[in-house]
């Protein structure tokens, strides 16, 4: 069985939790997304990338979080979370995913 990298769901957890603020035009269901999303990458990284690359990770995703509301009135809503959620996936995957690819299934 193939582990899921940790940067897909990351950059999905953007895209998803503003996908359903959106929608539902609910922001508190969006960020409950973020913060599932979230929690779930950090159980998932804190054992093989440990404590201080798991929280470099969060406070990346909260910086892109708040640079997606920063970009938007120049590049419009969708492309800044697009965007955004590109920088959260390369940098998940050098920190978290990158070294953990390796190693055997389940690990």
């Amino acid at each position: 069985m193939h582990r899921i990298p940790t940067a897909l769901i990351a950059a999905l957890t953007l895209v998803v939790g503003f996908a359903v603020a959106q929608a539902t035009d609910v922001r508190a269901l969006g960020g409950a997304v973020l913060v599932a999303g979230g929690a779930w990458c950090a159980v998932r990284a804190w054992p093989s990338a440990g404590a201080a690359r798991t929280t470099a990770v969060l406070a990346v995703a909260a910086a892109c979080f708040a640079v997606s509301h920063v970009l938007a009135p120049h590049l419009g809503a969708w492309p800044a979370v697009v965007l955004v959620a590109a920088v959260l996936a390369a940098v998940t995957w050098v920190l978290v995913d990158r070294g953990t690819s390796g190693r055997a299934a389940g690990a």
